[in-house]
Protein backbone atom coordinates (compact mmCIF):
# COMPACT_ATOMS: atom_id res chain seq x y z
CA UNK A 1 0.00 0.00 0.00
CA UNK A 2 2.94 2.55 0.92
CA UNK A 3 4.40 1.90 -2.50
CA UNK A 4 1.17 2.73 -4.43
CA UNK A 5 1.36 6.32 -2.41
CA UNK A 6 4.93 6.46 -3.39
CA UNK A 7 4.39 6.37 -6.83
CA UNK A 8 1.34 8.53 -6.71
CA UNK A 9 3.37 11.27 -4.34
CA UNK A 10 6.18 11.00 -6.90
CA UNK A 11 3.94 12.06 -10.07
CA UNK A 12 3.31 15.64 -11.25
CA UNK A 13 0.21 17.33 -12.27
CA UNK A 14 1.03 16.84 -16.10
CA UNK A 15 1.79 13.24 -15.69
CA UNK A 16 -1.96 12.24 -13.84
CA UNK A 17 -4.01 12.38 -16.92
CA UNK A 18 -4.42 8.76 -17.83
CA UNK A 19 -3.75 7.18 -14.32
CA UNK A 20 -6.35 5.46 -12.20
CA UNK A 21 -6.39 3.80 -9.05
CA UNK A 22 -7.92 0.50 -9.03
CA UNK A 23 -9.29 -1.06 -6.13
CA UNK A 24 -11.75 -4.09 -5.34
CA UNK A 25 -15.12 -3.78 -4.03
CA UNK A 26 -16.32 -7.71 -3.85
CA UNK A 27 -14.71 -9.22 -6.86
CA UNK A 28 -14.80 -6.55 -9.43
CA UNK A 29 -11.71 -4.51 -10.02
CA UNK A 30 -12.97 -0.27 -9.87
CA UNK A 31 -10.90 2.65 -10.72
CA UNK A 32 -10.88 6.23 -10.16
CA UNK A 33 -8.65 8.76 -11.04
CA UNK A 34 -5.61 9.42 -9.23
CA UNK A 35 -6.00 13.20 -9.04
CA UNK A 36 -8.84 12.74 -7.15
CA UNK A 37 -6.90 10.54 -4.47
CA UNK A 38 -5.11 12.50 -1.84
CA UNK A 39 -4.74 9.48 0.43
CA UNK A 40 -4.75 5.89 1.57
CA UNK A 41 -4.87 4.98 4.71
CA UNK A 42 -4.33 1.04 4.91
CA UNK A 43 -6.84 -0.16 7.74
CA UNK A 44 -9.97 0.96 9.81
CA UNK A 45 -9.44 3.67 12.08
CA UNK A 46 -12.33 4.16 14.51
CA UNK A 47 -15.51 6.08 12.66
CA UNK A 48 -17.71 7.75 15.05
CA UNK A 49 -21.43 7.28 13.75
CA UNK A 50 -23.33 10.53 12.92
CA UNK A 51 -27.03 9.92 13.00
CA UNK A 52 -29.73 10.45 9.99
CA UNK A 53 -27.49 9.64 7.44
CA UNK A 54 -28.09 7.07 4.99
CA UNK A 55 -26.61 3.32 5.74
CA UNK A 56 -23.77 3.89 3.04
CA UNK A 57 -22.48 7.02 5.25
CA UNK A 58 -20.63 4.82 8.13
CA UNK A 59 -19.79 7.97 9.85
CA UNK A 60 -16.64 10.19 10.48
CA UNK A 61 -13.02 10.03 10.73
CA UNK A 62 -10.75 13.05 12.20
CA UNK A 63 -7.46 12.25 9.91
CA UNK A 64 -5.09 14.84 11.53
CA UNK A 65 -7.46 17.40 12.40
CA UNK A 66 -9.53 17.35 9.46
CA UNK A 67 -13.33 15.65 9.96
CA UNK A 68 -14.13 13.58 7.01
CA UNK A 69 -17.15 11.87 6.07
CA UNK A 70 -16.77 8.16 5.17
CA UNK A 71 -18.43 6.11 2.65
CA UNK A 72 -18.96 1.92 2.27
CA UNK A 73 -18.69 2.06 -1.52
CA UNK A 74 -19.93 -1.56 -0.96
CA UNK A 75 -23.11 -0.72 0.90
CA UNK A 76 -23.11 2.25 -1.89
CA UNK A 77 -23.27 0.08 -4.45
CA UNK A 78 -26.33 -1.53 -2.79
CA UNK A 79 -24.29 -5.04 -2.33
CA UNK A 80 -24.21 -6.81 1.17
CA UNK A 81 -22.53 -5.22 4.15
CA UNK A 82 -19.38 -7.08 4.71
CA UNK A 83 -16.98 -7.34 7.92
CA UNK A 84 -13.91 -5.46 7.38
CA UNK A 85 -10.89 -7.54 6.57
CA UNK A 86 -7.06 -6.59 7.08
CA UNK A 87 -6.93 -5.32 3.56
CA UNK A 88 -9.72 -3.14 4.19
CA UNK A 89 -8.64 0.17 3.59
CA UNK A 90 -9.83 4.17 3.59
CA UNK A 91 -9.64 6.22 -0.17
CA UNK A 92 -9.28 9.11 1.02
CA UNK A 93 -10.46 11.59 -2.20
CA UNK A 94 -11.54 15.34 -2.83
CA UNK A 95 -14.07 16.70 -4.91
CA UNK A 96 -14.83 20.16 -5.47
CA UNK A 97 -12.80 20.93 -1.64
CA UNK A 98 -15.14 18.41 -0.02
CA UNK A 99 -13.07 15.15 1.35
CA UNK A 100 -14.52 12.03 1.49
CA UNK A 101 -13.02 8.21 2.44
CA UNK A 102 -13.87 5.30 0.57
CA UNK A 103 -13.92 2.15 2.51
CA UNK A 104 -12.83 -0.39 -0.13
CA UNK A 105 -11.74 -4.27 0.15
CA UNK A 106 -8.31 -3.75 -1.14
CA UNK A 107 -6.36 -1.14 -3.17
CA UNK A 108 -5.07 -2.90 -6.27
CA UNK A 109 -2.45 -0.29 -7.94
CA UNK A 110 -2.01 2.75 -10.13
CA UNK A 111 -2.60 2.16 -13.50
CA UNK A 112 -2.09 4.00 -17.10
CA UNK A 113 -5.04 3.75 -19.12
CA UNK A 114 -4.52 5.42 -22.28
CA UNK A 115 -8.20 7.50 -23.36
CA UNK A 116 -8.41 5.00 -26.42
CA UNK A 117 -8.47 1.93 -24.44
CA UNK A 118 -11.34 3.53 -22.42
CA UNK A 119 -15.13 3.22 -23.86
CA UNK A 120 -18.83 4.45 -22.33
CA UNK A 121 -20.27 1.96 -20.47
CA UNK A 122 -23.00 0.60 -22.52
CA UNK A 123 -26.16 2.66 -23.14
CA UNK A 124 -29.08 2.15 -20.55
CA UNK A 125 -31.73 1.04 -23.02
CA UNK A 126 -29.29 -2.56 -23.02
CA UNK A 127 -30.22 -2.82 -19.61
CA UNK A 128 -26.97 -1.44 -18.21
CA UNK A 129 -28.40 1.49 -15.49
CA UNK A 130 -25.09 2.08 -13.37
CA UNK A 131 -25.23 5.45 -13.21
CA UNK A 132 -21.71 5.45 -11.01
CA UNK A 133 -19.95 4.04 -13.53
CA UNK A 134 -17.82 7.08 -15.84
CA UNK A 135 -16.09 4.15 -18.18
CA UNK A 136 -15.10 1.44 -19.08
CA UNK A 137 -11.37 0.65 -19.04
CA UNK A 138 -9.47 -2.14 -21.24
CA UNK A 139 -6.23 -3.13 -19.73
CA UNK A 140 -4.88 -6.79 -21.41
CA UNK A 141 -7.56 -8.72 -20.66
CA UNK A 142 -9.74 -7.42 -18.08
CA UNK A 143 -11.69 -4.64 -17.82
CA UNK A 144 -11.86 -2.29 -14.99
CA UNK A 145 -15.03 0.18 -14.27
CA UNK A 146 -14.27 3.74 -14.46
CA UNK A 147 -15.83 5.03 -11.19
CA UNK A 148 -17.53 8.73 -11.75
CA UNK A 149 -16.41 10.40 -8.25
CA UNK A 150 -18.72 13.80 -8.62
CA UNK A 151 -22.04 11.11 -9.33
CA UNK A 152 -20.57 8.79 -6.11
CA UNK A 153 -20.78 11.86 -4.18
CA UNK A 154 -23.13 13.82 -5.28
CA UNK A 155 -26.16 13.20 -3.09
CA UNK A 156 -27.48 15.69 -0.36
CA UNK A 157 -26.17 14.17 2.45
CA UNK A 158 -22.66 14.54 1.11
CA UNK A 159 -23.52 18.46 0.51
CA UNK A 160 -24.74 18.83 4.28
CA UNK A 161 -20.99 17.15 5.23
CA UNK A 162 -19.54 20.06 2.73
CA UNK A 163 -21.52 22.71 5.28
CA UNK A 164 -20.38 21.46 8.30
CA UNK A 165 -17.13 21.26 7.47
Amino acid sequence: MTEVMDRMMETDEDTLKGKFLTFFVGREEYAIEIKYVTEIIGGIQTITEVPEVPDYIRGIINLRGKIIPVMDVNMRFKKEPKPYGDRTCITVIDIDELSVGLIVDDVAEVLSIPEENIDDPPDTKAGFNNRYIKGIGKVGNTIKLILDCKILLSDEDLESFADES
